[in-house]
């Protein structure tokens, strides 16, 4: 009884400090942010359909590369994001905050490295003639979105637990190797993909076109620290009610 006693009690101190307000102004830092990327996202509509020049080869099909390429970057850097938390996590284990970013990280991740697969396809049939072909960089990036999915299912499955969180940094540093094997893979293998650097096909773009697409990459992060406020935000209050759940229960 006294151990069940002390249990309870532990959860409801942890409750209680979870439901805490955060010394970080989040609600400034969000509002600030999505003004940026509301402000970034109507300049780079804007820049790609009237500033950028049409490309003489692929014509407006090529337009898509401008959303493309900063789409793909905000997947990898996810998973950057998603790997370094989750080992400061199991370094720091009684800051949960890590995790919660891990966590969030992931769910953003996954969504973007989505969107990188199905508007590669788009471009692809146009110009390729093929919604999918097994190209070094496009089969590295489908190894990555088994990744992000893997890691959602696993962290699902086990809840937030200690040995949830250990599995789960597994599961990010292994996936990381992919992150530099994706960039690298124009370089190192003959695909469809024209080898790149920094997202740039070496092939002079006029300065329109590289201006543009610098700004649809910032554009995009930006986004992406938005995004990272509100599912942050939103995975602490997930941790809340379940603890709250625990105690009434």
């Amino acid at each position: 009884m006294a151990l069940a006693n002390s249990t309870t009690g532990v959860e409801r101190r942890k409750a209680v400090d979870a439901q805490q307000p955060s010394h970080a102004p989040w609600p400034l830092v969000s509002l600030i942010l999505g003004a940026l990327s509301f402000i970034g996202m109507m300049v780079s509509i804007w820049m790609i359909f009237l500033y950028a020049p049409t490309d003489a080869l692929q014509g407006p099909t090529q337009r898509i590369f401008y959303f493309h390429v900063p789409i793909s970057w905000i997947g990898m850097l996810a998973f950057v994001v998603l790997a370094v938390a989750s080992v400061i996590g199991l370094v720091r284990r009684d800051d949960e905050r890590w995790d919660w970013i891990a966590r969030a990280a992931a769910e953003i991740g996954t969504v973007f490295i989505t969107l990188a697969l199905i508007s590669g396809a788009i471009w692809g049939k146009p110009i390729w003639g093929t919604w999918w072909t097994w190209d070094p960089k496009l089969t590295a990036t489908l190894i990555l979105w088994f990744m992000y999915v893997g890691y959602l299912m696993t962290r699902n499955y086990m809840g937030r637990t200690t040995d949830s969180a250990r599995v789960g940094a597994v599961l990010a540093l292994v996936g990381v190797v992919d992150v530099p094997i994706i960039y690298l893979s124009v370089q190192w293998w003959r695909g469809q993909h024209p080898t790149a650097m920094v997202g740039v096909p070496e092939a002079a773009l006029p300065p329109s076109a590289v201006l543009t697409l610098m700004v649809a990459l910032v554009t995009f992060t930006l986004l992406y620290a938005f995004l990272m406020v509100q599912v942050y935000q939103l995975q602490r209050l997930q941790t809340l009610a379940q603890r709250l759940r625990a105690i009434v229960e």
